[in-house]
């Protein structure tokens, strides 16, 4: 089983930056997929996966462009770099993973671990 725990959340301005992290402690298996996920109000929102083994990523057309996410092999933990952020970035983001290595799954249901969360506030 994966555990997750996200950590980097915070307020911040809109147009700055922050850097959310997620890692685990019993380690990512190589052919897993690593997903972002946030929720405001009502479902989870894919925002962004990562491919284990190879590192290829796919992403929300909401944050193309201004996102990026990647993984570090050596510390088992993946990132979501935030840039350019604006108010409707504002929500809860999750770390979830997903046995198998598709990254065109962006429904949360296809995801089979979870973090806690960590909250995202972009003030105006």
């Amino acid at each position: 089983q994966v555990d997750l725990r996200e950590s980097g959340g915070g307020l911040v301005q809109a147009g700055g930056s922050l850097r959310l992290a997620c890692g685990s402690s019993r380690g990512i298996f190589s052919d897993y997929a690593m997903g972002w996920f946030r929720q405001d109000s009502g479902k989870r929102e894919f925002v962004a996966a990562v491919r284990w083994s190879d590192g290829n990523t796919n992403y929300a057309d909401s944050v193309k462009g201004r996102f990026t996410i990647s993984r570090d092999n050596f510390k088992k933990a993946v990132y979501l770099q935030m840039n350019s952020l604006n108010t409707e970035d504002t929500a809860v983001y999750y770390c979830a993973a997903r046995a198998g290595s598709s990254l065109f799954y962006t429904s949360d249901s296809r995801y089979d671990y979870w973090g806690q969360g960590t909250q995202v506030t972009v003030s105006s």
